[in-house]
């Protein structure tokens, strides 16, 4: 788990620069629904207790290391300050190692939407620039209705991305979201994902989950 250091500043959204380069644009558009839902005393609150962990790097840029949805929905509210803290400073690196620090330390993604990996030069520059990959959408929905549990394992919840990536139709996500978490609720308690991080499968003979679930 990321642990921010106790000094926190302010910094531009866009002067963040991602370590990932898609998003799940349905998990963005829902933190935007939860952000018009607070009035403006909530909102100030909201902002002053959520910061966005950041290493201090190559060229001194500030590159994040989570909360990329919600820095991303924030500017697309209009935001244009975030608190942020520094969890590791590695400025003083070369471009080669500290790449190689970030890679090896789980604080980046490499992967597109269509689950090929690049290379550092194709992160990026801002926030307003990550793409949607539409199983990144599917597994951060699958998660909070309790698909799996949630886990400390860096970028958890792109492993289960990949995962349905190889088993449900982009398609099906796009065209009917609610349908395609139904087939994913059903492949997450199964064995075949029980390798994944937060795997919580259901027991034999246990009734298969429905959505939405049911209260």
């Amino acid at each position: 788990m990321t642990t921010i250091e106790p000094a926190l500043d302010l910094a531009r959204i866009l002067d963040l620069r991602p370590t990932q380069i898609t998003v799940g644009m349905h998990e963005v558009a829902e933190r935007r629904r939860r952000w018009h839902e607070k009035d403006t005393k909530k909102r100030k609150t909201y902002l002053g207790t959520h910061a966005v962990p950041v290493i201090r790097g190559w060229k001194d840029r500030l590159y994040v290391v989570d909360h990329h949805h919600l820095a991303l929905a924030l500017h697309e509210e209009g935001v244009k300050e975030i608190l942020i803290g520094v969890v590791a400073d590695l400025a003083r690196l070369d471009e080669d190692s500290f790449w190689f620090t970030m890679e090896n330390r789980g604080w980046m993604h490499l992967f597109d939407d269509k689950g090929r990996r690049r290379s550092p030069s194709q992160l990026p520059s801002s926030v307003d620039k990550l793409i949607d990959d539409p199983w990144r959408s599917l597994a951060g929905e699958l998660r909070r209705v309790g698909g799996f549990a949630k886990d400390t394992t860096p970028f958890s919840e792109f492993l289960w991305a990949d995962f349905l990536r190889r088993r449900v139709k982009r398609k099906r996500i796009e065209k009917n979201f609610s349908a395609a978490l139904e087939e994913a609720l059903r492949l997450a308690k199964g064995a075949d994902a029980d390798y994944l991080p937060g795997w919580c499968g259901a027991s034999p003979g246990a009734a298969e989950p429905g959505y939405p679930p049911k209260r």
